[in-house]
């Protein structure tokens, strides 16, 4: 049976002691204290409030006064992954984890290049410190992911069960893509913890499919750390495509260092609620990051995108570009910074947020930031926010074109821009179409 997970700062301090011991890799004295650590964090910053300028469009308070469960054990013996979503037929190795557990059973793990290590954290924290991959999660786990100031990151931390391992040796190339999934089937809290690892001049894909079952009321909080070593290469997706009674709160942690290129696309279909954050640190000179998202909106779903780029080195470029999609009473939200911090010249960024309305009910707060303390830089950044163009939409028309046809039309080329980026063709395809239906 599931063990009550808190979610109010209350009950968080009288259950964390008997959760903790059912936790993975609670049996080691390191991550005993990064997860106490994390708890004594979330007691002293509190779940955000309307007051805290990152969340005064974002209300959190239906979810943490819900009383969710975490999972104990995988209910998987039946669970066809084609019926929640996720193409069976797409090339690559996965790793599926279903109500925040890791399944065996649909995992499947191809041959790697010598030197690269795909797995899940409950396998590494399950040895006794000496293996290179608890070591390796020793080094880096929670070491970049800001748990200081983020609730949800540090609330993560303290209970999070399971999550992929990714770590790629100097000088490896994989090929086809690694997929994480996580599957939701049951109304509980789950906590997936991503770590990935690329060392020098390696490269590596990434899919993370976060998928749930029709009309589920369940909560992912979810916290992936990225750290690319020099002139590494790291392609990454992320597809949210839970039910739309969902809970979806997630930070992706990024750090590269000098010459590495990093590009994301977010691409948000499902949940009630959603929270997607994506920070991007460069830490070394010349180099990259491609941050692209879509969010589309429908009912009364509410999407919230918040990302962080910080400029801590020079001769840097990143390129943002949000696309939203509202329809019904849905809401969006875009918040973008931008730091170009004091030693950061010669950096080039641009940050680009455009919204389409199709109904007279749904809303955007959108709000890029630039903060710039050095002089001799190239940043820009911009929004828009608007209806179908009717002049296109009478265009269509007069070729024959039924209004509902050209307006469906007009919208998939609007959304399509972001899905069309994605370097991956087989992940590109199936967006496309879920895009179109």
């Amino acid at each position: 049976m599931p063990t009550t997970a808190p979610k109010t700062e209350a009950n968080f301090a009288q259950r964390f002691d008997e959760l903790a011991p059912q936790l993975a890799g609670w049996q080691m004295p390191w991550i005993e204290s990064l997860r106490r650590d994390a708890y004594a964090r979330l007691q002293k910053v509190g779940y955000p409030t309307a007051r805290a300028e990152d969340w005064r469009f974002t209300n959190v308070n239906p979810l943490i006064e819900k009383d969710f469960s975490l999972p104990t054990q995988v209910e998987d013996a039946t669970l066809d992954l084609a019926s929640l979503g996720f193409a069976d037929a797409i090339p690559g190795s996965r790793l599926v984890f279903v109500d925040g557990l890791a399944s065996p059973r649909l995992s499947k793990v191809g041959a790697t290049p010598k030197g690269v290590h795909v797995g899940t954290l409950s396998q590494a924290l399950a040895n006794d410190g000496s293996m290179d991959a608890a070591a390796l999660v020793q080094l880096h786990l929670g070491r970049y992911a800001d748990g200081e100031r983020l609730a949800f990151t540090a609330q993560n931390t303290a209970f999070f069960q399971d999550g992929g391992l990714i770590d790629v040796a100097d000088h490896a190339v994989i090929d086809e893509p690694i997929h994480l999934v996580f599957v939701n089937t049951a109304s509980v809290a789950t906590t997936p913890r991503n770590l990935v690892v690329v060392g020098k001049n390696a490269q590596v894909r990434i899919v993370e499919w976060h998928l749930g079952a029709a009309g589920l009321t369940n909560f992912a909080n979810a916290v992936t750390e990225v750290i690319a070593d020099e002139r590494s290469v790291v392609d990454h997706v992320k597809l949210q495509r839970e039910s739309s009674a969902a809970y979806h709160i997630a930070n992706t942690q990024v750090v590269l260092q000098a010459k590495a290129n990093f590009t994301t696309h977010y691409i948000g279909l499902g949940g009630s609620l959603v929270r997607n954050e994506v920070r991007v640190r460069f830490a070394g000179e010349h180099a990259e990051a491609t941050v692209n998202g879509l969010y589309v909106g429908e009912g009364k779903q509410h999407h919230d995108n918040h990302t962080v780029i910080d400029h801590a080195a020079p001769n840097c470029a990143s390129h943002e570009l949000y696309k939203g999609v509202l329809g019904g009473s849905s809401q969006g939200v875009f918040n973008g910074k931008i730091f170009v911090r004091k030693d950061a010249q010669k950096t080039d960024a641009k940050q680009t947020n455009k919204v389409l309305l199709l109904s007279e009910g749904a809303t955007i707060n959108t709000k890029p930031q630039l903060e710039i303390f050095a002089d001799d830089v190239k940043c820009t950044h911009g929004a828009t926010v608007g209806q179908l163009d009717e002049n296109q939409v009478y265009y269509l028309r007069s070729r024959g074109i039924g209004m509902e046809e050209a307006r469906r039309i007009l919208t998939f080329a609007f959304a399509n821009d972001v899905v069309s980026r994605i370097k991956l063709e087989p992940i590109r395809d199936e967006l496309e179409r879920l895009i179109v239906r």
